[in-house]
């Protein structure tokens, strides 16, 4: 391969391939299917580093090699109920302090916080201007600061997030907490708050491993989830079921196990259930208690009592195991097995880690048909390259939440309420171009990168800039706004935005620039750190002598599917010639760039992308 162009070029030509190793195991192996529980005799390397790639995000040879001297009870109960693991010691989230309490409750938009400037006086805690040009213009500014802090402050948790997953000795906490974010998905774009956001993530965190019961009650009351699902309108005389529909055909039941008249009904349970700032609240006056019948139960029911009554049908744990089982285990399942996970799961009154714990331990899990069969989504493979480095943090370059968007999976941004779709549409050719990419930013990184948290890339970014340039033109603010012209294409601007334009009270597009300069400001930027890497002292440390042994040795270290012989006979040829020699010891002084590329490119072939 000639050339980095070309190696981006074959990350592109085998999006089909990788789909086919995700279906390479035989079919009806004695295990599969089998929920006895693996023997000691059994246990080995392989399927120690299977369970970390599972239950965790893999791990370097250390980590897997100390799980492989535990039976496979300790080492499912060390993943599972943290036996022989310390406490975790890891920092919490350090807020900029970009939240006032004016900013509670926030408008529903631009013009709701203008008319309530214009009605009352002030709004978002800042007053209007008695007298002067834009005399709104302060409002609008404080409006739109808080759209830009709230989502680069998310940015942030995200980030913070993603370090936890990468270094907590209990990376089950943070892969349950990734799996319920995207079984009870919200979006930040909705929400608008981040606290609300952290404080979610802080439940699963908490709860993930815990009673399904509890942490059903726990969404159902939480902040974030009612903002998303319009709580604020769910009102006695006037209910909204969206929480309600959710409730059944996303988080508990599935499509087909309840009628329309239960959503409606159930939807009446949960009216007056709200929020305010970032705690429960029931508004008793808008509370409807009158009789209901939910799933043919009658009753005065209240949003905890039809949750109840949820948790009592029997699909219900059918549907939740299932789900489990498809995210940890493979994406087939048959119905009679479904069947027992979910009486299983009733069993264990919905305790989750007990579930889990069968789980890891059955023979089914490590059947062919289970290992290394499954698609990792984008937050998993980011995690787990950096894990399987031995990295103590999340680089800033690449950036995190930008390589995962491009990957199709944005933490704290699921695309709806269903959260991500997972498996197969995690790989399309542009897709695993994009997978390519992120290996080759990961060991060549782009010097040209700009972080987005510091620079507006979105969100009307080029309006922005092309205004920030006609600013520091010497153009007045009316010139500097006025619609039209521009490298960024101010002609296509919205039609609001050209009527905030022509207010005399206020300049939206302005406020829009202003509102970003004073979220930067306040918000504490990413660190822009990179990958120190160093495969040289990595391979030699192993013992590797020769390019065919460092080639073994890395792909040991990070894939699950072997290479086949041939691939493996290109690669070290290719390794070779870049160093020269069949040496590698010789080539110490030199060989980190060869290394980096054999690594680039053994991380985008399609045996990478499945765990």
């Amino acid at each position: 391969m000639s050339s980095f162009a070309s190696r981006r070029r074959l990350s592109g030509l085998i999006a089909v391939t990788v789909l086919a190793c995700s279906g390479l195991a035989a079919a009806a192996s004695p295990w599969a299917g089998d929920l006895a529980p693996i023997a000691p005799a059994d246990w080995n390397r392989a399927r120690a580093a299977h369970l970390l790639e599972r239950a965790g995000f893999g791990g370097t040879p250390e980590e897997v090699d100390a799980l492989a001297k535990l039976t496979p009870a300790q080492a499912v109960r060390r993943l599972v109920r943290f036996e022989g693991v310390p406490a975790t010691t890891l920092p919490p989230f350090e807020h900029s302090g970009v939240f006032d309490d004016g900013l509670d409750p926030f408008p529903a938009s631009r013009p709701a916080t203008t008319d309530l400037a214009r009605a009352q006086g002030e709004a978002l805690g800042v007053q209007v201007k008695q007298d002067g040009n834009r005399r709104m213009q302060p409002v609008v500014n404080k409006f739109f600061y808080w759209l830009r802090a709230s989502r680069l402050e998310t940015d942030r948790v995200a980030y913070w997030w993603a370090n936890r997953m990468l270094t907590s000795p209990r990376p089950l906490e943070e892969r349950m907490a990734l799996f319920w974010h995207g079984h009870f998905a919200t979006n930040e774009e909705k929400v608008r708050d981040y606290r609300k956001m952290l404080a979610q993530l802080d439940l699963f965190q908490k709860q993930g491993l815990g009673n399904f019961r509890t942490l059903l009650i726990g969404v159902a009351q939480d902040p974030a989830m009612l903002a998303f699902l319009d709580a604020g309108v769910n009102v006695k005389g006037a209910p909204n079921e969206n929480f309600a529909r959710e409730i059944m055909e996303l988080f508990t039941m599935g499509v087909g196990h309840y009628g329309e008249q239960d959503i409606r009904e159930a939807a009446r349970a949960f009216t007056g259930w709200n929020f305010r700032g970032t705690a429960f609240h029931i508004d008793a006056d808008r509370h409807d208690d009158g009789p209901k019948e939910v799933l043919g139960r009658h009753g005065r029911f209240d949003g905890v009592q039809v949750i109840d009554i949820i948790l009592d049908q029997p699909v219900t744990p059918e549907f939740l195991a299932s789900k489990l089982y498809r995210h940890f285990v493979r994406e087939d399942i048959d119905p009679a097995l479904a069947a027992e996970l979910g009486r299983r799961l009733k069993a264990a009154n919905y305790e989750i880690a007990p579930f889990l714990e069968g789980l890891f331990l059955s023979r089914d899990f490590y059947a062919p048909e289970s290992v290394a069969t499954r698609i990792k989504g984008p937050v998993e493979l980011l995690v787990s390259t950096y894990r399987k480095l031995g990295l103590a943090e999340v680089p800033g370059v690449p950036d995190f939440n930008e390589t995962t968007s491009a990957l199709g999976q944005r933490l704290m941004h699921p695309p709806t309420v269903a959260g991500w779709a997972q498996g197969r549409s995690w790989i399309t050719p542009g897709l695993l171009l994009e997978r390519g990419n992120f290996a080759l930013d990961l060991v060549l990184p782009d010097i040209n990168y700009i972080p987005g948290d510091r620079y507006p890339l979105a969100q009307a970014g080029y309006e922005i800039r092309d205004l920030h340039e006609r600013v520091r033109s010497g153009q007045d603010l009316t010139t500097a706004t006025k619609p039209g012209g521009g490298a960024g294409g101010m002609e296509m601007m919205a039609m609001s935005t050209m009527n905030g334009d022509r207010n005399e009270d206020f300049n939206t597009r302005y406020g829009s620039y202003r509102g970003w300069q004073m979220a930067v400001e306040r918000v504490k930027p990413i660190p822009r750190t990179v990958a120190r890497l160093d495969l040289t002292g990595m391979v030699l440390g192993a013992g590797c002598r020769t390019p065919e042994q460092a080639v073994g040795y890395l792909e040991g270290r990070f894939l699950s599917v072997p290479l086949d012989a041939a691939t493996r006979g290109k690669l070290s040829a290719f390794l070779q010639k870049e160093l020269g020699t069949a040496d590698l010891k010789a080539a110490a002084s030199y060989a980190e760039d060869p290394l980096r590329v054999l690594l680039h490119l053994l991380l985008s072939r399609p045996e990478y992308q499945l765990g």
